[in-house]
């Protein structure tokens, strides 16, 4: 027993000296790296190390983030400047922008944003100027359906029985030139006598169109009594939708025998040049200075829309403030033709086996897909791109891009010489192919090879525009469910419209057979 306990006793001990010993060596240890003479000589070096780091960090932070501020007031106040190379900052084609999109370091726009337009609409600095023609000085306008010398002479129409060779030959830029562009002769499509000297006093118009009863008129809001006065808010209908009109709101006829429904007078064409509505709602939407030649300045709204913004603020904001002569909006989901072309088969918008037909022709004729690195960058794009790559900003702001799909439901234009050529083109298209005008504005843009210059503002500006309001009833035609060109042939060839689209049914002089659309990959459900 008791040698037990001297034993536990004496291991006690043992350990006890093994911890002092261990102890004595951790300050041994200790004392070499925290001597006095080594923490004198280290500790204010550290200090001073520590807090020069603390205030370089602190200081470059602020520099960077002041430089960040700086350059995106500046990119925000050149977006709202006229001069070129300061709205080539804003260029969303930018390859840095891009980059950073892939990267999902771009945040989205809103659906509807907030549109820097003027204040005051009386304050308003109308040009005194038109703007001059350059590459075309003077253009007119076949009038006349020459068929052909083969013994057959059916009916003119409207858009006129254009050749291949016409059609080549008006892409050709001359400073004189003259092209189909509607109104043929015995074609249709006719005002009264009544609106025609009604519309020659209009110098600023802001034009709508209604046809087949789709929709009734809404009436603009935030209109100044500067721009009542300035502005003539023409609806174009045709007869069955001034019916349709009279029976569902109130219209009323002054001395002369104008129709009016609030704001808006209506302008009624008789005898529609096509059997396809939606065809003939292009007549007033891409022909507006075809129906009222006196116009200088023109804002298109289509039917369903009920305008938000004062017109003259839209001119000033979209056309003066930087020059501009055309303007458009970018379309919200699409980019390329093919995007558009493969949306309107799965929403049924017109025959599916046509739109592949037409799009075949585009593409045979060499219009390429949309791609961010399509367009040549000019020399002030250059240079904004190497501005952007310096400071590597996500720069959202921007004016200028050249995407080939717009958002058609508002177009504002100066009536150039230019412009008009542009809007008889594209007609042509649209008449020759399918009524889905949003398919043929990129390729006459490729056409014209860089000639014809707009601005395509963002959506969420062209969202605040416009209370969009539904259609009284939903458009719908056999040819838009046909899924095969052979649905068109022996008892059923009644499907064919019989005044539009011949193009799609004359032989075309190019071996289409080899042509294979592009893969088309879907951005958006909801596109």
């Amino acid at each position: 027993m008791n040698n037990d306990y001297q034993r536990s006793v004496s291991l006690r001990a043992s350990r006890r000296a093994e911890c002092n010993n261990q102890s004595q060596q951790n300050e041994d240890v200790e004392g070499e790296f925290f001597s006095p003479g080594k923490w004198s000589q280290d500790y204010p070096m550290k200090i001073i190390w520590r807090r020069g780091f603390l205030r370089l960090v602190l200081v470059g932070g602020i520099l960077w983030m002041f430089l960040i501020l700086t350059v995106l007031v500046f990119h925000v106040w050149s977006c709202q400047s006229s001069l070129a190379f300061l709205s080539a900052m804003c260029n969303k084609g930018s390859r840095v922008l891009i980059m950073l999109d892939t990267m999902g370091l771009v945040p989205k726009p809103p659906h509807r944003c907030l549109i820097p337009v003027a204040d005051d609409p009386d304050k308003i600095v109308i040009p005194k100027r038109r703007t001059p023609s350059e590459v075309v000085e003077q253009l007119t306008y076949i009038t006349e359906d020459v068929v052909g010398n083969n013994g057959s002479s059916p009916p003119p129409l409207f858009g006129g029985h254009q050749s291949w060779l016409q059609r080549d030959e008006s892409f050709e830029l001359k400073s004189s030139m003259k092209v189909h562009c509607g109104f043929m002769r015995g074609g249709g499509a006719e005002m009264a006598p009544k609106d025609i000297r009604y519309a020659k006093n209009c110098r600023f118009v802001v034009a709508s169109g209604i046809f087949d009863g789709y929709d009734t008129p809404h009436q603009p809001s935030d209109v100044s009594p500067r721009s009542q006065k300035l502005f003539c808010f023409l609806m174009v209908v045709d007869e069955i939708s001034i019916d349709f009109i009279k029976k569902n709101v109130t219209v009323r006829e002054d001395k002369d025998g104008g129709q009016w429904v609030g704001i808006w007078r209506l302008i009624v064409l008789k005898n529609p040049p096509y059997d396809e509505p939606r065809r003939n709602g292009k007549v007033p939407k891409i022909l507006t200075h075809r129906l009222f030649p006196q116009a200088l300045y023109s804002i298109w709204i289509d039917g369903k829309m009920e305008l938000m913004v004062d017109p003259l603020l839209i001119l000033e904001r979209y056309l003066w403030r930087g020059k501009h002569t055309f303007a458009i909006a970018q379309h919200k989901h699409h980019r390329s033709i093919y995007e558009e072309a493969d949306a309107n088969k799965r929403r049924k918008r017109y025959a599916r086996p046509l739109i592949d037909l037409h799009m075949k022709i585009y593409r045979y004729e060499g219009m390429e897909p949309w791609s961010p690195m399509k367009n040549t960058v000019s020399g002030e794009e250059g240079i904004a791109n190497i501005f952007q790559s310096m400071f590597f900003l996500p720069l959202f702001v921007f004016t200028e891009c050249h995407e080939d799909v717009p958002e058609g439901a508002i177009i504002i234009r100066e009536h150039t010489a230019l412009n008009d050529l542009f809007s008889c083109l594209w007609f042509n298209e649209v008449n020759l192919f399918t009524p889905r005008d949003q398919l043929s504005f990129g390729y006459v843009v490729y056409r014209l090879g860089g000639v014809f210059k707009f601005f395509m503002f963002p959506n969420c500006e062209y969202n605040s525009l416009f209370v969009l309001h539904p259609h009284t009833r939903e458009h719908s035609s056999k040819v838009e469910w046909v899924k095969s060109l052979d649905e068109f042939k022996g008892n059923n060839s009644d499907l064919k419209e019989s005044r539009g689209g011949l193009g799609l049914w004359t032989p075309y002089p190019g071996n289409l057979s080899s042509v294979v659309l592009p893969a088309v990959s879907r951005t958006s459900k909801a596109g």
